[in-house]
């Protein structure tokens, strides 16, 4: 039988702070890189290509990476807020650092026009985001469930990824040597 004064505790305060810090700071991180990378309708080689018939409008994008980034988020103060608890550290440093690997996708998509690094990149974050998923379940349950709803995302955009690349084998600036 465990001792209830071995078991971590939430802490709300630290909750709301977190949230108040990452939400927004996931948000204007994440829409920043976006914007500067080209991932608008205003990118003519991105309209170029042969798109996928099951590709979302572009307002789509925009509008599922914001409910997204808002669940990780949480998610991430969820696990912020609960202390002490074994691994808390590693968790939130991996979270961390699959934040970076998912900012990296659009650079190297619409800005270096590499679509098969991209789905690299797309597969590299979903283990990831995977592992995340798991230590975030060891420490809060509620946390864990926040990240599925990006992890099923990740599926889509790495089959829209893979559809691309096939659709348009000559657009591809891996493929260049460029």
């Amino acid at each position: 039988m465990t001792d209830p004064q071995s078991a971590p505790a939430f802490r709300r305060g630290s909750f709301f702070r977190a949230v108040i810090i990452l939400v927004p700071g996931l948000l204007l991180v994440g829409g920043l890189v976006a914007r500067v990378a080209g991932s608008t309708e205003a990118n003519g080689w991105y309209q170029s290509l042969i798109l996928p018939e099951y590709q979302p409008p572009g307002p789509v994008f925009g509008i599922v990476w914001a409910v997204l980034y808002t669940l990780i988020a949480v998610a991430a103060a969820l696990v912020w807020a609960t202390r002490p608890a074994p691994r808390r550290g590693l968790a939130l440093a991996l979270f961390a650092a699959g934040f970076l690997v998912n900012l990296s996708w659009s650079p190297v998509f619409f800005r270096l026009h590499m679509i098969s690094a991209a789905l690299a990149i797309i597969g590299l974050l979903f283990i990831v985001a995977l592992v995340t998923t798991l230590l975030f379940a060891r420490i809060n349950r509620l946390a864990a469930w926040a990240m599925v709803p990006y992890l099923v995302w990740l599926c889509v955009a790495g089959t829209l990824n893979a559809r691309i690349m096939m659709l348009n084998p000559t657009a591809d600036a891996t493929q260049l040597g460029v």
